[in-house]
């Protein structure tokens, strides 16, 4: 018996990213870091600076006779945009120039009906909340922190 779609949505998730032709110069990484990346531009699925949890879920019965469940989960994330120069306004705008990419391999489209369903791992996922940090360390940094909210039915 089926006990959760996070599996699947996180990795049809990794899936659509990875596929997304606006991310084609960000490396998208399943999980944590688990090397020193020196790439400018990183999209992390399930992985938070500082954050222990890579999906929070719940789940409740769907109706009277406890035959259906639904879900509901958020899955962390996090973009990183570096350069090499102190110009804060440019490595902000990239990091949510990749936000903006991430929306629209979710939004669903003539070509791609199913996005929002990742495919048909969850009934929607959207982006749902994002949090900005900034540092100037060998050049500037932004990091955005973003959660995608997901509903399926198991």
């Amino acid at each position: 018996m089926l006990t959760s779609r996070v599996p699947a949505a996180v990795d049809a998730l990794v899936a659509v990213l990875r596929a997304a032709p606006g991310l084609a110069d960000v490396t998208v990484v399943d999980g944590p870091p688990a090397v020193n990346l020196t790439d400018r531009r990183l999209l992390f699925v399930g992985w938070q600076p500082g954050g222990e949890t890579a999906v929070s879920l719940t789940q409740t019965f769907n109706s009277a006779g406890a035959r259906t469940r639904d879900e509901a989960f958020q899955i962390a994330g996090y973009i990183e945009a570096r350069t090499g120069d102190k110009d804060m306004q440019a490595t902000r705008s990239k990091a949510f120039a990749i936000l903006g990419e991430i929306e629209t391999a979710l939004r669903a489209t003539n070509d791609s009906p199913d996005a929002p369903t990742l495919g048909g791992a969850v009934l929607w996922a959207h982006l749902t909340a994002g949090d900005l940090s900034q540092a100037q360390a060998e050049g500037s940094v932004a990091g955005l922190a973003f959660t995608v909210t997901c509903q399926a039915r198991i």
